[in-house]
């Protein structure tokens, strides 16, 4: 039996190998675990999600702090209803030193620490100024608390816009990739027919000049996927990367009449009632100039008090004598002023003009609310007529580009004829993904303008399942 001696020089590098081949997979796993540890910890943003995410909006916290302040004003305004109290102290304490000299009097002195302390309540029963500063108080805060109503609708439904241009530009990308991958199949195809001599050179040009513009485009789509994406981070508040469902899809059916969407919009619009309050307040303004010219009737009660130690105006200084004394007074008080040139009334014109002219500004914008209303639910049925278009005009392109293909395979059709219905294609898929992002852009104006909610099942056409229609395709 033979044994054979193995060199264990021979032998260390394959274990340096096998050791280092362990070292490599360890620190490939912990690479592969800390990616996929990054990856689980990127946020997910649903659509769902967007109106509380919005919450977070810079813009919005600083209108939040308008609402605060004013709150923090009806209170103060409020709180004229209530008596006032002050107190006031001249000199605590005060020391007063001198000397009085005649030639043919005795001469006085003068040493004593005063303290004069005193306590004024005021109460004012009549205050004609007071209930309009309030009234206007509390208009500017419902005016602030629809401001931040307003703004956050606006914010969601520009979060929820840039929300369908994200998930629209990445379909983009994907029928880009489609078209692409067909123009790389019509070259390989026109290479083939070159190299077998029964194709030109001039269509494998053709080829290459359609597979360049079609990555020239698809590059165009990438960029501007990316730009939407950075728009989305930004009204969301978002610092880092985050994950979304970018499949496009219908959000939902819209299956109010047109009356409705009128009325229930210009009943819910706050910028409507702002108008409103907005005359309330230059009424009140108006008000309170009149006010101005009418009596102020007020108690008051002033207690007062003198604390003394020490002598004053005498021959000899007693250090150790103190007094003191105190007085209450209570009185009705009124104040009247009855003439200023008549600049109350001319102020009181004018601010009754400046009333009016919100009352002009609200019909305006009741007009403008509907004519957008209309606006909106009118394009909702063209883009839901384009949808439906759209789906059958991909099916019928599909066809076209697949029979293209079969003619020019067996030579009786040119490469120019494939390429131009793959454009046509492409085409059709790109209409079909403007009029899904058009259709979804109007369920959200139509959701912000009426402040109805957008509906899940469909009503339109729900009976007939036999033809395309808007109600056949999926949520």
């Amino acid at each position: 039996m033979l044994r054979r001696v193995v060199n264990p020089i021979l032998v260390l590098p394959l274990a340096l190998c096998i050791n280092s081949k362990d070292v490599l997979s360890s620190e490939t796993k912990n690479y592969i675990d800390n990616v996929l540890e990054e990856k689980s910890n990127i946020p997910f943003i649903s659509y769902q999600e967007i109106e509380k995410i919005i919450l977070n909006n810079q813009d919005l916290k600083s209108f939040q702090s308008l609402v605060t302040s004013a709150s923090f004003n009806l209170s103060s305004q409020i709180a004229q209803r209530y008596p006032s109290l002050d107190f006031q102290a001249n000199g605590l304490p005060k020391y007063v030193a001198g000397k009085s000299y005649s030639n043919k009097l005795p001469t006085y002195k003068t040493s004593q620490f005063t303290a004069n302390p005193s306590l004024n309540i005021r109460w004012d029963l009549i205050d004609p100024l007071r209930g309009s500063e309030i009234k206007i108080a509390k208009a500017n805060y419902k005016i602030a608390e629809n401001n931040y109503e307003i703004k956050k609708k606006d914010l969601i439904q520009e979060a929820k816009i840039r929300y369908h241009k994200y998930q629209k530009s990445y379909q983009d990308i994907q029928n880009k990739k489609f078209t692409l991958d067909l123009s790389i199949t019509s070259l390989n195809n026109a290479k083939a027919k070159l190299n077998a001599g029964i194709g030109t050179k001039f269509e494998v040009l053709e080829a290459e000049a359609q597979l360049s513009r079609d990555e020239q485009s698809l590059n165009e789509k990438k960029i501007e996927h990316e730009i939407n994406k950075i728009s989305l981070k930004e009204i969301l508040n978002i610092k880092g990367d985050f994950e979304s469902n970018k499949k496009q899809k219908l959000i939902g059916f819209w299956n109010h009449r047109l009356n409705k969407n009128i009325n229930e919009g210009l009943d819910k619009n706050l910028s409507l009632k702002n108008l409103i309050l907005q005359k309330s307040i230059k009424k009140s303004q108006a008000n309170s100039f009149l006010a101005r010219d009418k009596p102020n009737i007020f108690i008051s009660n002033t207690l007062s008090s003198t604390f003394t130690r020490g002598d004053a105006q005498v021959e000899v200084i007693d250090s150790e004598k103190s007094g003191s004394n105190y007085t209450n007074t209570i009185s009705l008080n009124f104040s009247w002023n009855i003439f200023n040139g008549g600049q109350n009334k001319k102020s009181y014109k004018s601010k009754f003009v400046e009333a009016e002219s919100e009352e002009y500004s609200y019909k305006n914008l009741k007009n403008v609310l509907s004519t957008n209303i209309s606006k909106a639910y009118l394009n909702l049925k063209l883009n839901k007529d384009q949808i439906i278009s759209s789906l059958k005009e991909i099916e019928s392109s599909q066809e076209s580009v697949r029979l293209a293909r079969l003619r020019y395979d067996v030579g009786i059709s040119t490469l120019k004829d494939v390429l131009v219905r793959q454009s046509e294609l492409s085409n059709a898929k790109s209409k079909k993904i403007n009029a899904l992002y058009n259709y979804n852009l109007n369920l959200v104006e139509l959701e912000r303008l009426t402040s109805l909610e957008i509906s899940k099942k469909c009503f339109d056409d729900s009976n007939n399942k036999n033809r395309v229609s808007i109600c056949n395709i999926p949520l």
